[in-house]
């Protein structure tokens, strides 16, 4: 297995990747929001910002396998020109909410609170990967007893669980979660290993081109899928290091800190 953590603009190393070689992209881009991750990487707005974005999917699309899925972060502000301009390069498969199950605490006195991110899940093709028995929610034993009818019995989707639906309640990770690094748009893992299980087969290839704190590449390393990985922060590209280090390690897994070609 290998995990490459590249210290990298995405722009100016894509061109080294083979095109159809990945099976998922996994993608989680400053929102246009005027975050601090460090630098001025979140400081377009507007126009720009949708430009930039245009310009690096067109960049990575052409690297997704015909079996490949792209899933996308995105804010409620930009989601709708993002998801029509994939809608003219992709197929559109679902659009997720992701519940961050924010505490009620007050909020915006001139509009409905934003507690959500947006999630698309678009594909190549019509044969994309997607393995639903891995990402299966167990029914509880009182479900299981309600469903207990003839016609129930024996049913796979009763015995290993039902599809999850389109809306994750999953929450953010708060200053004292045992998975937080130092990082401020951190995602869960139990996010980014559901998108992992459902669109990469075993052995299959994941690039994620905005690193962060390497959710995505520790996702790979838990499940053992390959991962190419990109970010411009050096503090983030160690912390994302460390955290695949310390699940790897045992297995002293080959781990590409540098390359100027990651193919």
């Amino acid at each position: 297995m290998t995990i490459e953590i590249h210290h990298a603009d995405f722009l100016e190393q894509v061109d080294g990747i083979a095109d159809a070689s990945i099976d998922l992209i996994i993608a989680d881009p400053p929102y246009g929001l005027g975050k601090d991750f460090g630098n001025d990487s979140d400081q377009k707005s507007g126009q720009e910002f949708l430009r930039w974005s245009q310009q690096w999917l067109e960049a990575a699309i052409p690297k997704l396998k015909e079996s490949g899925s792209l899933y996308v972060f995105a804010s409620w502000q930009y989601s709708p020109e993002l998801f029509a301009f994939l809608k003219t390069r992709l197929t559109m498969i679902n659009e997720i909410i992701w519940d961050r199950r924010v505490p009620s605490m007050g909020g915006s006195t001139r509009r409905y609170s934003s507690v959500h991110d947006n999630i698309g899940l678009f594909v190549r093709s019509r044969q994309y990967y997607f393995d639903l028995d891995a990402i299966r929610i167990p029914y509880d034993e009182e479900t299981k007893k309600a469903r207990s009818r003839s016609i129930f019995v024996g049913k796979k989707w009763l015995e290993h669980g039902y599809n999850p639906k389109d809306v994750w309640s999953v929450a953010r990770l708060h200053r004292q979660h045992s998975e937080r690094a130092d990082h401020p748009t951190q995602k869960p893992l139990e996010l980014i290993e559901r998108m992992v299980l459902a669109s990469c087969p075993p052995q299959g290839r994941v690039l994620d081109p905005f690193a962060g704190s390497g959710t995505t590449a520790a996702a790979c390393a838990r499940l053992g899928r390959q991962c190419l990985t990109f970010d411009i922060n050096p503090e983030y590209v160690a912390i994302a290091r460390a955290r695949v280090a310390a699940i790897l390690q045992p297995q002293h897994p080959r781990i590409f800190q540098e390359s100027s070609c990651p193919e």
